[in-house]
């Protein structure tokens, strides 16, 4: 066995015992939000989505919900593009990063590690070339090297070079310094970009990574 699997096995270990652990703590901060996003946008209070795991296994990522009501109908997607489809409670929780806590849950299940390349679309793996797909041979995460060094504010190609560099630099010291510098942008709010349109990030067919997105 290999030392970066064997460091996944215990890394998989610690996940189940911090996510357990945050799920109770963050109780009654969930609790607020669930009741201000009830309050504030209606109902569903949770946003699922189908996502992209470890070995293209697909499962349904949770988020607080940001948008309005039916906001994919009304061009929402991915991103939310020019459309005022976030609100200000929404926008607040992703500048704070407060909608990802639910998440805690996909990685209690083993759906994803706090720390690994985000988890993507299907379609967006399905455009993926073969030496993108090697972001899929790690644990996908709630935070990663893409994340830290540009947040959402990044092309999808730049940020997918971040992956693979994770990918090949996979281990406890890399983990520790992004689980820092995680904290850092969060308390910060930098590099969270809320009025994106696809066209923005999607440089798809126009740089030498065949432009994976992510």
């Amino acid at each position: 066995m290999s030392s970066a699997s064997t460091y996944l096995r215990l890394r998989r270990a610690l996940d189940v015992l911090a996510a357990a652990a945050l799920l109770v703590l963050t109780l009654p901060l969930s609790a607020g939000v669930a009741i201000a996003v009830r309050v504030s946008m209606g109902s569903p209070i949770l946003f699922k989505q189908e996502r992209v795991g470890q070995g293209g296994r697909r499962f349904a990522i949770f988020k607080f919900r940001t948008m309005v009501q039916d906001a994919e109908m009304l061009g929402g997607g991915y991103m939310p593009a020019k459309l005022d489809l976030v609100p200000p409670l929404g926008r607040f929780l992703r500048k704070t990063s407060l909608d990802e806590i639910p998440q805690l849950i996909n990685i209690f299940r083993g759906d994803m590690s706090f720390i690994g390349p985000r988890p993507a679309l299907p379609d967006q793996v399905q455009r993926y070339n073969e030496t993108q797909a090697r972001r899929l041979s790690v644990p996908q995460g709630l935070t990663g090297l893409a994340q830290v060094r540009y947040r959402n504010n990044a092309t999808w190609s730049v940020r997918i070079e971040s992956d693979l560099d994770y990918v090949e630099r996979l281990g406890p010291r890399l983990d520790l310094t992004i689980l820092g510098l995680t904290a850092r942008r969060v308390l910060g709010g930098h590099g969270v970009l809320l009025d994106q349109q696809p066209d923005e990030v999607d440089d798809l067919g126009k740089n030498g990574m065949d432009n994976a997105r992510t």
